[in-house]
Parts: C-alpha cells; sequence; structure tokens
C-alpha cells in the first residue's frame, strides 16, 4: 500500500510538491516538500514513483533534478513516459533507457499521473538553494487536490523458473528467447 517502498522521505502532507533526485543524494526541508528521493530505475523506480503520486491527489508538481542515471536514463524515460505514456507492451513510448517496460501499474493510474503532476525538468541541477527556488515559485502556485486517491497494492513480480521445467543442460542459441526481465522461454514450440 502506499507508501510504496523505495529510497525516499516522506515530508508536509499539505505540500504539493514532489521531487525526485535520480541518482544524486539530496534533502530538503520536509515542511516544504510532500516526498523526495532517489529514482535509479527506468521500470520499476517509475512505477513506484507513479503509484505513490497518484495515491496522493495533493500532489500537483513532480521535479525532476540531479544527476542522470547512466545507462537507465530513468529521469529521460519518465519525462517520456509523462508526455507519451505507454505502448500496447508496456513500454515507455520515446524511452531510450535500457529496460523501459511499465508491468505493475494500471493504465488507469498512468493515464491520472500524466494528468495530475506538471512535470518540471531540472536534470542535471543538484544545488539545493536553486532547487529550493523553484519549490518556493511552485508552493505559490498551488493547485486543487485532484480526484480521489488511487491506491495500489505492490506484489513484487515472482522469478519464474522456466528453466526447471527444461530437462538437461540448456544453453542459449538461436532457438531460445531472454526477454527484459531474463525469463528464458523457446522461440519454438519444442526445444
Amino acid at each position: 500500500m502506499y507508501p510504496w517502498r523505495g529510497e525516499f522521505t516522506v515530508g508536509s502532507p499539505d505540500s504539493q510538491i514532489a521531487i525526485d533526485t535520480l541518482s544524486s543524494r539530496i534533502d530538503f526541508p520536509p515542511k516544504d516538500v510532500a516526498i523526495w528521493g532517489q529514482h535509479k530505475t527506468e521500470n520499476l523506480g517509475i512505477e513506484k514513483i507513479v503509484a505513490n503520486v497518484v495515491s496522493n491527489p495533493n500532489i500537483r508538481y513532480l521535479i525532476l533534478c540531479g544527476q542522470e542515471v547512466r545507462g537507465h536514463r530513468s529521469g529521460q524515460s519518465i519525462k517520456s513516459l509523462h508526455s507519451n505514456g505507454i505502448d500496447g507492451n508496456g513500454r515507455i513510448i520515446g524511452a531510450t533507457g535500457a529496460v523501459p517496460y511499465i508491468e505493475n501499474i494500471t493504465a488507469e493510474a498512468i493515464a491520472r499521473f500524466r494528468e495530475q503532476v506538471e512535470l518540471v525538468d531540472m536534470i542535471g541541477i543538484a544545488e539545493i538553494s536553486v532547487i529550493a527556488e523553484k519549490v518556493k515559485e511552485l508552493s505559490a502556485r498551488r493547485k486543487e487536490p485532484i480526484g480521489e486517491p488511487i491506491i495500489m497494492e505492490f506484489a513484487e513480480r515472482k522469478k519464474a523458473s522456466r528453466m526447471k521445467s527444461l530437462s538437461g543442460k540448456v544453453s542459449l542459441h538461436k532457438d531460445l528467447l531472454v526477454d527484459p526481465y531474463l525469463e528464458v522461454r523457446a522461440m519454438e514450440a519444442d526445444i
């Protein structure tokens, strides 16, 4: 339930501002910010942010700041999710990260996230004074809370053990496919 676990700090329930510091560790005065923390992956990390934001209809701004996560490009991925949503396979449209797939949250939650928050792109900025000035500016532009909370229970994906159903030694070759979650499956019916 709310909040989904992760690397974050909960501040003021009256604040309308969430802050994603990407790979940087930055602390904020708890009275000024609703929730803040790091976000390193372009899939599960984004799912946790979306779930935590939509469960608090008072949050109306999401500041992205700090240093981008190399390889994962989690900041670019959340910007793409906010702008473009996901395709029919759960891939974040326009995301350039390694594995930008959303699996554990609903389309309703994604749509609500996209509508609920104004994204403020400060990627690359880690100076607390600069970010604090933006927090002050946004705090002065209060918006009405949006609708009712959307609460989602987080159920971690269990590792599928498809390899156990295969007998003998298995080598990866042209007839086997490894999906983005490292699950192995046959390309053809028979192995």
